[in-house]
Order: C-alpha cells, then structure tokens, then sequence
C-alpha cells in the first residue's frame, strides 16, 4: 500500500491497534454520467489509492482510469456475476485491501449493481465509505422546475404496456415528483400511458445528460410526448420527471379526484387480472369514491 492510501486511513481513523490486522474499506465511487470532467477529486484519490476496483464494465473503467494515469487491478461486478463475485470481495476487504466499487456511470447501486456487495460488506462490520457524484436522477431533478423537497426515484417501469399501467397506477396519488429512466425506443410508448394513467401533468424530459448534445424538453406531459412521437427516431439515454399530485389532489390537467378518472383505475386494474374485490378496495383508496359507487362502476365495467 502507498503513502498516500496510508495517510488517507489515518485522516479517517481507519488505523488498526498494535497487533490488530487493518480491514479494508469499501468505497462506493460515483463516475461521470457523460462529461468526462464530472469527477470528484476526492474520488481520484479513492480509484489511485485502492487496491482493487470492482467494476460493471472492465473496459469502461480502465478507459476512465487510463484517462487519469491510474494504474489499479480490476474485476468485474455486474447482474451476472455480482452474487458470485461478493463473496471474493469481502474477503479480499478481510485481508486489508481497499476496494472501490464502480458502475458504467453515476453512482453505484442506483438501478446499477452492488447492492449485494455493500449489503454484505455491512453485515460483516466492515466500512462502507459512499462518496458524493455524478446521478441522473438527481440531475434531471434540480433542473426540471418540478418541486424537490419530495420526490421518489422509480428507475425503469415494466416494458408491457399492461405491467406499466398498473405500476402507474400505483403511483398516482403520489404527493412526490416521479423520476424515472427510460429506454430511447420504449419512450414514446411510455410517455403515452403516464399521461393516460396520470393525466396530463408538468413534466421534464432530459436526454443525454451532461454530454455536449444534452436536450430537455419541458411542459405538459401530451406537449413532451408530441415532439418526441413526432420524430423519426428517439437516441441517447433519457430520464424522465414527473410532477407528482399536488396538495388539495390535484394535479395540472388531473382528471377527478386525486388527478385520477375513476373508471380509467377500474378498467387498469380489471386488466390487470384483479379479482373484483381487490379492484374495489384499490379503487377506493386510490380515487376516495364511497365504497357503494366503487361497487356500481366495478360492477358495470367488468367483463361478462
């Protein structure tokens, strides 16, 4: 191990006693989302001083270390192999070394890997050390104009129109602005159900973040899904934000109570394969209707 890594342990009291093995430290290193220059000094100090990086990609990491004259081993920790692979690295933390847990871009464990890796380093007392960085969530956020002081980062919704729906409706009467990422070719698809679900709520619609073909798209969700749907072709990497329901529950354009339209809940959660009794229960928590018009329209809507 370096001066350096060395001098950095003492700074943060991770010396052991006199006849005491030190542990290493896992170190959880955000990386830039798409401009190269996005990256924390601290976390080139962390990359330089590690004795292992544990990465999604092994070529987009040493590309990136290359870029800085790091000279470090590494592995690869992907949804393949992370279950395997954690193993190996709690036990290379055990023996002493500092690991730095990396992903493509942004900041691990955010609908990337090393969930498993970090959870299990916990467990065994050893120390976690998550830095600061580069998010796509975060990002899309603060320049949406939509309300942070709550919000809710979903990540990716199911890719079957059906699935996607009721997962929507679920997050309805959300009081909290909805993050979500998307894939270029499903967005257009998708951006039609959240308005169908949700109503045509404020949204904010960023592609390509950071990188010098950065684009956001900002207004109603019906004024965002028409520019896209009016393309040829949708590319790059989208995050989408979504104002949540207001207090009062309302939202711009919601329809009915909660910004949802009843009989729409109704006919999302039969074709769902809901039995009629949940579909009830669920219909009147979501859009507040007494229990007895809930039947009525239940009762009307299902298939005979």
């Amino acid at each position: 191990m370096n001066e350096a890594a060395d001098e950095r342990r003492a700074d943060q009291g991770e010396t052991g006693g006199p006849g005491e093995q030190r542990r290493g430290t896992l170190s959880v290193v955000p990386t830039p989302i798409g401009n190269p220059r996005d990256i924390t000094l601290r976390a080139l100090d962390v990359l330089r001083t590690a004795g292992l990086v544990a990465a999604e990609d092994t070529r987009r990491a040493r590309r990136l270390l290359d870029a800085h004259d790091i000279d470090v081993r590494i592995v690869s920790c992907y949804d393949h192999n992370e279950q395997a692979r954690t193993a190996e690295l709690i036990s290379v933390l055990n023996a002493g070394t500092d690991v730095a847990l990396i992903s493509d871009a942004g900041t691990p464990l955010v609908n990337d890997p090393g969930y498993l890796v970090v959870g299990a380093a916990l467990a065994d007392g050893l120390r976690v050390d998550p830095l600061p960085g580069a998010s796509a969530a975060l990002s899309a956020l603060v320049g949406s104009g939509l309300p942070a002081n709550r919000f809710l980062y979903v990540g990716f919704l199911p890719r079957k129109s059906a699935a996607r729906r009721t997962a929507l409706t679920e997050l309805a009467p959300l009081a909290a602005t909805l993050i979500f990422f998307e894939a270029p070719h499903r967005v257009v698809e998708m951006l039609a159900d959240v308005r169908e679900v949700l109503g045509d709520r404020s949204a904010a619609l960023v592609r390509n973040l950071t990188k010098s073909h950065e684009e956001w798209l900002r207004g109603p969700l019906s004024q965002v899904h028409a520019d896209l749907a009016g393309r040829d072709e949708v590319k790059g990497e989208i995050t989408v934000v979504v104002e949540g329901v207001r207090r009062g529950g309302s939202t711009n354009g919601g329809v009915g109570a909660g910004g949802l339209d009843p009989d729409r809940v109704i006919e999302l959660l039969l074709g769902a394969g809901l039995d009629t009794r949940t579909v009830r229960s669920l219909a009147g928590q979501l859009t507040g209707l007494a229990r007895n018009e809930v039947y009525d329209r239940v009762s009307a809507l299902r298939p005979r």
